[in-house]
Protein backbone atom coordinates (compact mmCIF):
# COMPACT_ATOMS: atom_id res chain seq x y z
CA UNK A 1 0.00 0.00 0.00
CA UNK A 2 1.49 3.23 -1.00
CA UNK A 3 1.53 6.18 1.51
CA UNK A 4 2.19 10.08 0.62
CA UNK A 5 3.12 12.30 3.81
CA UNK A 6 4.49 16.14 3.75
CA UNK A 7 6.86 16.15 6.73
CA UNK A 8 8.41 13.96 9.59
CA UNK A 9 5.42 14.24 11.18
CA UNK A 10 3.28 13.03 9.28
CA UNK A 11 6.02 9.88 8.50
CA UNK A 12 6.15 9.38 12.17
CA UNK A 13 2.34 8.89 12.33
CA UNK A 14 2.37 6.76 9.44
CA UNK A 15 4.48 4.82 11.81
CA UNK A 16 2.96 5.13 15.01
CA UNK A 17 -0.71 3.71 12.98
CA UNK A 18 1.25 0.73 12.49
CA UNK A 19 2.65 -0.28 15.06
CA UNK A 20 -0.89 -1.24 16.58
CA UNK A 21 -0.70 -3.81 14.07
CA UNK A 22 2.76 -5.50 15.17
CA UNK A 23 3.07 -8.64 16.66
CA UNK A 24 6.36 -10.27 18.54
CA UNK A 25 8.94 -11.30 16.59
CA UNK A 26 7.87 -8.83 13.46
CA UNK A 27 10.89 -7.66 11.21
CA UNK A 28 10.51 -4.42 9.11
CA UNK A 29 13.20 -4.54 6.54
CA UNK A 30 13.53 -0.66 5.63
CA UNK A 31 14.80 0.93 1.82
CA UNK A 32 14.94 4.33 1.00
CA UNK A 33 17.94 6.50 0.56
CA UNK A 34 20.01 8.64 3.06
CA UNK A 35 17.83 10.94 4.63
CA UNK A 36 14.64 9.42 3.40
CA UNK A 37 12.45 9.40 6.98
CA UNK A 38 13.49 6.32 7.48
CA UNK A 39 14.59 6.99 11.21
CA UNK A 40 11.59 9.19 11.40
CA UNK A 41 9.24 6.19 10.82
CA UNK A 42 10.61 4.24 13.27
CA UNK A 43 10.29 7.25 15.99
CA UNK A 44 6.82 6.71 15.21
CA UNK A 45 6.92 3.07 15.60
CA UNK A 46 8.16 3.41 18.93
CA UNK A 47 5.68 6.26 20.12
CA UNK A 48 2.73 3.33 18.87
CA UNK A 49 4.41 0.68 20.66
CA UNK A 50 4.45 3.05 23.91
CA UNK A 51 8.10 3.63 24.10
CA UNK A 52 8.81 6.60 25.80
CA UNK A 53 12.38 6.94 24.82
CA UNK A 54 14.29 9.13 22.49
CA UNK A 55 14.89 7.11 19.35
CA UNK A 56 17.88 7.73 17.02
CA UNK A 57 19.55 6.38 14.24
CA UNK A 58 22.34 3.35 15.57
CA UNK A 59 24.36 4.29 12.54
CA UNK A 60 27.69 3.40 14.80
CA UNK A 61 26.18 1.32 17.03
CA UNK A 62 24.25 -1.18 14.72
CA UNK A 63 21.74 -1.78 17.31
CA UNK A 64 19.65 0.44 19.39
CA UNK A 65 17.00 -1.48 22.55
CA UNK A 66 14.12 0.14 23.54
CA UNK A 67 12.11 -0.74 26.40
CA UNK A 68 9.13 -0.16 28.28
CA UNK A 69 6.30 -0.08 25.31
CA UNK A 70 3.64 -3.00 24.53
CA UNK A 71 6.98 -4.82 22.68
CA UNK A 72 10.63 -4.14 22.47
CA UNK A 73 12.08 -2.15 19.80
CA UNK A 74 15.05 -3.15 18.25
CA UNK A 75 16.43 -0.39 15.93
CA UNK A 76 19.07 -2.02 13.52
CA UNK A 77 21.03 0.31 10.80
CA UNK A 78 23.15 -2.11 8.67
CA UNK A 79 24.25 0.96 6.22
CA UNK A 80 28.02 -0.42 7.74
CA UNK A 81 27.64 -3.58 7.71
CA UNK A 82 29.03 -5.78 4.52
CA UNK A 83 26.99 -8.83 4.70
CA UNK A 84 24.92 -11.08 6.58
CA UNK A 85 27.05 -12.76 8.36
CA UNK A 86 27.79 -9.82 9.93
CA UNK A 87 24.35 -9.36 11.28
CA UNK A 88 24.33 -13.08 12.30
CA UNK A 89 27.95 -12.08 14.42
CA UNK A 90 25.70 -9.27 16.43
CA UNK A 91 23.35 -11.61 17.66
CA UNK A 92 20.47 -11.41 14.86
CA UNK A 93 19.07 -14.75 16.00
CA UNK A 94 18.84 -13.48 20.09
CA UNK A 95 16.76 -10.60 18.79
CA UNK A 96 14.34 -12.68 17.00
CA UNK A 97 14.13 -14.90 19.72
CA UNK A 98 13.23 -11.74 22.39
CA UNK A 99 10.00 -11.71 20.58
CA UNK A 100 10.18 -7.78 20.00
CA UNK A 101 9.83 -5.67 16.67
CA UNK A 102 13.14 -5.82 14.39
CA UNK A 103 13.22 -2.48 12.35
CA UNK A 104 15.71 -2.73 10.26
CA UNK A 105 17.14 -0.02 8.09
CA UNK A 106 19.67 -0.25 5.08
CA UNK A 107 18.12 -3.91 4.86
CA UNK A 108 19.42 -4.12 1.24
CA UNK A 109 22.61 -4.79 3.10
CA UNK A 110 21.68 -7.82 5.20
CA UNK A 111 18.75 -9.05 2.65
CA UNK A 112 19.53 -12.74 2.63
CA UNK A 113 19.14 -12.92 6.56
CA UNK A 114 15.67 -11.66 6.05
CA UNK A 115 12.44 -14.14 5.39
CA UNK A 116 10.55 -13.59 2.59
CA UNK A 117 7.40 -12.81 5.29
CA UNK A 118 8.98 -9.58 6.61
CA UNK A 119 7.17 -6.54 6.30
CA UNK A 120 8.77 -4.18 4.04
CA UNK A 121 8.90 -0.57 4.48
CA UNK A 122 10.02 1.54 1.50
CA UNK A 123 10.80 5.17 2.22
CA UNK A 124 11.28 7.81 -1.44
CA UNK A 125 11.76 11.83 -1.75
CA UNK A 126 8.26 12.75 -3.28
CA UNK A 127 7.66 16.56 -5.23
CA UNK A 128 9.00 18.69 -2.28
CA UNK A 129 11.79 18.75 -0.02
CA UNK A 130 9.35 17.01 2.77
CA UNK A 131 7.30 14.87 0.79
CA UNK A 132 7.74 11.16 1.01
CA UNK A 133 6.44 8.21 -0.81
CA UNK A 134 5.89 5.16 1.59
CA UNK A 135 5.41 2.10 0.17
CA UNK A 136 4.64 -0.83 3.11
CA UNK A 137 4.16 -4.25 2.10
CA UNK A 138 4.82 -7.93 2.46
CA UNK A 139 4.16 -9.67 6.11
CA UNK A 140 2.52 -12.50 7.01
CA UNK A 141 -0.94 -11.42 5.79
CA UNK A 142 -0.06 -10.43 2.40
Amino acid sequence: MEHVTNSPEETEALGEALAGQLEPGTVIAFTGDLGAGKTAFVRGLARGLGVRERVTSPTFTIVNEYGGGRLPLFHFDMYRLGSADELFDIGWEDYLARGGVCAVEWSENVSDALDDDCLRVDIRRGEGDDQRIITIGGGKSD
